[in-house]
């Protein structure tokens, strides 16, 4: 398990092997992000734009992902702020993604 915050809640993301798992945060402490780097793949919420209370926005996600060197990422938790899923999933650096419905990974 990873502990993160969602706002001031503490909550869990995991990391099974090269996968990591996060989907309800806002702040990952420097010992909790040891644990993720190493990961292949990365599934990381990233709500919007604009600063959310108890959600990386989609720059603070890119951040992360590029600060962590994991090699590929999935956004979720994404809302309509966020802008049009094709038009934000090209502008999105290599390795990159906006997760959809339906989507698998294989490892």
């Amino acid at each position: 398990p990873i502990e993160v915050l969602h706002f001031k809640l503490p909550v869990l993301g995991f990391r099974i092997k090269d996968f990591t798992y996060i989907t309800d945060a806002n702040f990952i402490s420097e010992s909790e992000k040891e644990k993720i780097k190493g990961s292949k793949v990365i599934v990381l919420n990233a709500l919007r734009h604009e600063k959310h209370i108890s959600h990386f926005t989609l720059s603070e996600a890119i951040n992360l992902v590029k600060e962590l060197e994991v090699p590929e990422a999935y956004f979720t938790h994404i809302s309509h702020q966020l802008g049009f899923h094709r038009e934000i999933n090209a502008a999105l650096p290599q390795g990159m993604h906006l997760a959809h419905d339906g989507l698998e990974i294989i490892l």
